[in-house]
């Protein structure tokens, strides 16, 4: 995640952490691993971590406490649905992030429900693509639902992160996207 360090002046960098409040799940672990993860790391850059959650809001700010006091770091929950951010951001593609959490550099979605981006880079996380490489495994609607979340993530975003060469491959011979825009960045290993 060198891209994230390597500007010269500080940056203000928002993560969208909904996914934490679904306990046990991969996702959810990724999630909080990677804000802990960027939070040791980079001392330097400024953190908005954005969280939407109607019955599930405390989740959020129970995550936030585990981070400690730090200037640097501010939480923004919204008391939304996830099903209404959905709609609003993945079929209607309304309503930019920055409407909620103000300006920032850069903005790193979290499951493919990306918002609209009005002048923050877009950085999202694809596990994998099994939807598309496996359309008889799934519903018709999951396919459905899941190519319209990935087509927003992919017009926005201009740093597409793979879990591994293989999902890196996979989405290479789904979209014609410039290899520059995909990286491999491996998941780390908690030990707890």
């Amino acid at each position: 995640m060198a891209f994230l360090l390597t500007e010269g002046r500080i940056m203000k960098i928002g993560i969208d952490i909904s996914q934490i409040v679904h306990e046990g799940t991969g996702v959810s672990r990724y999630v909080r691993e990677l804000v802990r993860s960027l939070l040791a790391m980079d001392t330097k850059n400024e953190y908005v971590l954005f969280g939407s959650s109607l019955r599930k809001r405390e989740s959020l700010h129970a995550f936030f406490r585990t981070l400690g006091t730090n200037a640097r770091i501010r939480l923004v929950v919204i008391p939304l649905p996830p099903t209404l951010l959905d709609f609003l951001w993945n079929v209607l593609h309304i309503l930019p992030i920055e409407f909620f959490i103000g300006k920032v550099d850069i903005f790193w979605s979290s499951d493919w429900t990306q918002p609209p981006l009005l002048r923050a880079r877009g950085i999202t996380t694809i596990h994998d693509v099994s939807f598309l490489r496996y359309p008889e495994s799934f519903s018709e609607n999951i396919v459905s639902v899941q190519k319209r979340r990935l087509r927003h993530a992919i017009r926005e975003c201009q740093t597409i992160l793979c879990d591994s060469l293989a999902t890196k491959d996979d989405v290479s011979s789904f979209f014609s996207l410039a290899q520059d825009r995909l990286q491999v960045i491996y998941p780390g290993i908690t030990t707890v």
